[in-house]
């Protein structure tokens, strides 16, 4: 015997399921009930026989992205807020991969290997004769002003000799790092100082012999500095000559001034 399954049920009558207590009415009353003592009749002219939409989960949770995005956004600013002006610079040259320094690592003999490495640059850029070869030269003007003008002083020893801040003179480190119009240096009590160059007059110190050993090039790579730990002399320790320079006239990046052209000229300074 073969039946139809998709025949409709034998007889006239359609089939109809009604549940004792149905559940939209129901729910319906049952909330509405605390608010409105006519909760029949609410569901009887808002909700029977009309299409309602119950959730939109695609809008709920669009909402709730832009919520958590903006906790976390109010999350950072308050933490900013706590790091202060100085923390939050820190942050943005970090995040910008601008030149940053931690306070912890200003330690004088951490960067004596720096100065070591400076000494050999001016050997080499200045000719300095080997010890023991001879007299020393004599650094005049003419021949080592245009040369010093450009070179970089990362790694020398700054001392500020006149200033209208009577609170730095006298103060003396080897220099980190270098901007436009300031030198951050970091002194013998392993501390970092900035040094602002408008209106100051410094004295750095230069090497009457050469630090080079007598076998190096000028093709060949300078040799490694003294390990971190070991004694290090600095250029003060041996025979030097002093040479001032004026932060007016030296308001420049290391990098400008190698490119840039100095005439030569009369300058009245403090």
């Amino acid at each position: 015997m073969s039946v139809d399954l998709d025949a409709p049920p034998p007889g006239s009558a359609k089939l109809k399921f009604v549940a004792a207590n149905p559940f939209t009415p129901t729910y319906v009353e049952r909330v509405v009930t605390h608010r409105n003592a006519n909760a029949k009749e609410i569901y009887q002219t808002r909700v029977r026989g009309r299409m309602l939409l119950l959730d939109n989960a695609a809008k709920q949770t669009k909402w709730r992205e832009e919520m958590k995005a903006k906790k976390e956004k109010e999350r950072v600013a308050k933490e900013r807020r706590k790091l202060g002006l100085t923390g939050r610079r820190r942050g943005t040259a970090r995040a910008m991969g601008l030149w940053s320094f931690e306070p912890s690592q200003a330690k004088f003999a951490l960067f004596l290997p720096l100065h070591q490495l400076w000494l050999g640059y001016m050997s080499e850029l200045l000719n300095l004769l080997q010890p023991g070869s001879g007299p020393p030269r004599v650094l005049s003007g003419l021949a080592v002003h245009p040369r010093l003008v450009k070179a970089d002083f990362h790694g020398s020893i700054l001392t500020v000799h006149q200033t209208k801040n009577a609170s730095i003179v006298g103060m003396s480190g080897i220099v980190i790092h270098e901007t436009e119009g300031t030198f951050k240096i970091v002194t013998k009590e392993d501390k970092l100082k900035i040094l602002p160059k408008r209106n100051s007059i410094f004295t750095f110190a230069l090497p009457v012999f050469s630090t080079l050993p007598a076998s190096h090039t000028a093709n060949a790579p300078p040799p490694l500095p003294i390990p971190q730990g070991t004694r290090a002399r600095t250029v003060l320790d041996g025979p030097h000559v002093t040479m001032e320079l004026y932060g007016n006239q030296f308001c420049y990046r290391s990098a400008d001034r190698a490119g840039r052209k100095f005439k030569a000229k009369e300058t009245i300074e403090l």
